[in-house]
């Protein structure tokens, strides 16, 4: 089996981590950073840890320490009071789970893979910064309904005391990679993404049924779900399925003793997953993760300028409109996008190296006009058009919605022979320019969603078909 590590944009439980640079404005899939490698199809990049750098100093009793970089890891200085839980290979937390490897990290927690020592499975684990309410729980908790098995759900909660603070934990079933991970300079098979658009957008109808908002929905945010005989491995066995976890020394700059609240190694990231390409229906199961940003808009005001979406998939009103409050047609914009994503080599809209004003200006060369308001209210907007509307000589011009769908998607499918015929590719633009309407009270339902055309024809048949695929399988 191809097995290997690298930095993921989002952990394999769903949870933030280090944001991957991309290569230009056109092309926003890499190849995955090789971590841990036994045949992969290219040879791996050198070890962590390759050359040495400096990053924002932490301060712990007076002293300053600068830690060597390590590359695929953390930022080792979040390693201090209010930040990171301290965490090693083969510690055991709660007296029953047995720290085997590291699944992910992000701005507000760690995520590791243990072995549940009770009830012999593996569990991902969250850690999250010390004294930070992970109000996520909560929500789950509210969600959890059986037949409705989309959503994570908590198996256990718990805190731990460290140097840094207390630390709230929970555990959930560990997922073996998410969407964007899988899907780097890569595509899936045709009829995989139709049911896992259908997955994805079934998922968001519940929990909107639910009266809830994710607010934070792509790849990164969307997990393919394990085999069931995941849990008979033991830890032997995973290693040598997977690989053993790679760890590399922390070292201070200048020589200093490491202080007590940062871990003597860091460990780089699993991945447990597999190459867009293989999968197949089988594996289109999915789990909508990460419920940080997720509010019920009936009980809580969440305006625009509170939408922390990353920029590429965010919503136009929250940049337009921000003190107006949001609702459940921001899912919808994001849901367009990533339904895109899955479909496609390349996204809609750039999301490398983009400014938020750059970002408006193809919003606008993609889908037309501005809403007349917004238009005005776009102080920069001279930077990117004449005083008539027109784009300005010399900069690149995003294409319109159906040549960007013929040279993001099928141009790549093509050369794969998997392209969308004429009818499923003028159904899918259909719903695409439906789904990414400026004016958020002017889109679709997520329940219209699962009425249109392409879903009622194309996905949702593929998602039932995938559905007997895992009886079978």
């Amino acid at each position: 089996m191809t097995c290997f590590r690298k930095q993921v944009y989002k952990s394999c439980f769903g949870f933030s981590s280090s944001r991957i640079s991309q290569l230009s404005l056109l092309s926003s899939r890499l190849l995955p950073i090789v971590r841990h490698w036994k045949s992969a199809a290219y040879p791996p990049r050198p070890r962590a840890a390759s050359y040495s750098a400096k990053i924002d100093p932490n301060e712990e009793q007076g002293c300053h320490y600068e830690y060597n970089w390590i590359d695929g890891a953390e930022s080792l200085h979040r390693y201090s009071p209010g930040g990171y839980h301290p965490i090693m290979i083969g510690d055991v937390l709660r007296e029953r789970y047995h720290i085997v490897d590291k699944l992910g990290f992000g701005g507000y927690s760690t995520v590791w893979l243990a072995r549940d020592t009770c009830l012999h499975r593996y569990v991902a684990i969250k850690v999250g910064i010390a004294d930070a309410p992970l109000h996520e729980t909560s929500i789950l908790r509210a969600l959890a309904s059986p037949g409705h098995d989309s959503i994570p759900i908590p198996l256990d909660e718990f805190k731990l005391h460290g140097p840094n603070g207390t630390h709230l934990c929970y555990t959930m079933i560990p997922a073996q990679c998410n969407l964007r991970d899988a899907s780097f300079s890569r595509l899936f098979p045709l009829e995989v993404t139709r049911a896992l658009s259908a997955g994805l957008t079934l998922a968001v109808a519940y929990i909107h049924s639910r009266s809830y908002v994710h607010g934070d929905i792509h790849l990164g945010n969307i997990l393919a779900k394990f085999p069931s005989d995941f849990d008979h491995l033991s830890v032997t066995q995973l290693y040598k399925e997977y690989g053993e976890p790679e760890t590399v020394s922390i070292t201070e700059s200048n020589g200093k003793q490491l202080p007590p609240n940062i871990p003597s190694k860091a460990v780089i990231p699993l991945y447990l997953g597999k190459y867009a390409e293989d999968f197949s229906l089988s594996d289109t199961s999915i789990l909508l993760s990460d419920f940080g940003e997720a509010f019920n808009p009936n009980l809580e005001v969440r305006c625009g300028k509170d939408c922390h979406t990353p920029l590429a998939m965010r919503p136009p009103e929250a940049r337009f409109e921000p003190d107006a409050p949001l609702s459940y047609s921001a899912d919808i914009w994001s849901l367009a996008f990533a339904i895109w994503e899955i479909i496609g080599m390349q996204p809609i809209f750039s999301t490398a190296f983009v400014t938020a004003d750059e970002l408006v200006s193809q919003h606008i060369d993609v889908l037309g006009p501005l809403p007349s308001s917004w238009w005005m209210r776009w102080q920069e907007r001279n930077q990117f058009f004449d005083g008539d509307g027109h784009p300005k000589e010399g900069r690149y011009v995003w294409p319109g919605i159906e040549l960007a769908f013929e040279e993001c998607v099928q141009k790549f499918r093509r050369k794969r022979g998997s392209d969308l015929d004429r009818d499923e590719a003028t159904a899918i633009i259909d719903l695409m320019r439906r789904m990414l309407v400026f004016r958020p009270e002017e889109r679709p339902t997520v329940q219209e969603v699962l009425q249109s055309d392409w879903m009622v024809k194309w996905a949702l048949p593929e998602l039932r078909r995938s559905s007997y695929s895992k009886q079978i399988s």
